[in-house]
């Protein structure tokens, strides 16, 4: 029988699909960063599942996640959006991302990609956590604090050390599948022959 982690609800196969195919898996594309970006500040206070079942209507309202096209979104577009079912219509979350894609944009033209300046947190090699039961899951950590205070000073909203630290784990920051989850050690091998900081810089 395939383990899987025991946060996962494996009744719901568009979750087991994610769990599977996604999560703790590293990204290092932009476009895909500012999607997860996005997903994430929009979670605040609710459910990952339930943004999960609104992930395609998300990227209809905001452009595929371009997020220079989110950058140029305005005053009219938001109150489109408050009109949208298939988001959560949170005025302050949708202002939120379109200011979100502006700063994202000013940290590509500093560093040189959003991923640069991400994965330098962890010094371009993933974390991986000892978990062996539902208590050992890490709700923030040390890096995710910092890692949300200098967005916030970057101009980030909708971006505190919670919701980043669910961040590093969708994009394999930090690898916090269970120890006898089918997925954990195949990342763990597949990130040993990845070398980030090359790739990045």
């Amino acid at each position: 029988m395939c383990k899987r982690c025991l946060w996962l609800d494996e009744s719901k196969p568009d979750y087991v699909a994610y769990h599977d195919d996604e999560w703790g898996d590293p990204i290092w594309d932009d476009n895909k960063l500012f999607e997860f970006i996005t997903l994430e500040s929009a979670q605040a206070g609710l459910s990952w599942y339930t943004i999960l079942k609104k992930r395609a209507h998300y990227r209809d309202a905001f452009h595929n996640f371009n997020v220079q096209l989110v950058a140029d979104m305005n005053e009219g577009d938001v109150e489109r959006l408050m009109q949208n079912p298939g988001i959560v219509r949170n005025r302050a979350k949708i202002v939120a991302t379109i200011n979100n894609a502006k700063r994202f944009i000013e940290v590509q033209q500093a560093y040189g990609s959003f991923a640069k300046y991400q994965w330098e947190f962890v010094d371009f090699t993933p974390i991986v956590n000892d978990i062996k039961s539902k208590a050992d899951y890490p709700a923030t950590s040390e890096i995710s604090i910092r890692f949300a205070k200098d967005l916030k000073k970057k101009g980030f909203k909708f971006l505190g050390p919670t919701t980043v630290y669910a961040h590093m784990q969708a994009c394999g920051m930090v690898n916090d599948h269970d120890n006898d989850c089918h997925r954990k050690q195949p990342l763990v091998d597949k990130l040993a022959t990845l070398d980030l900081a090359s790739k990045l810089n």
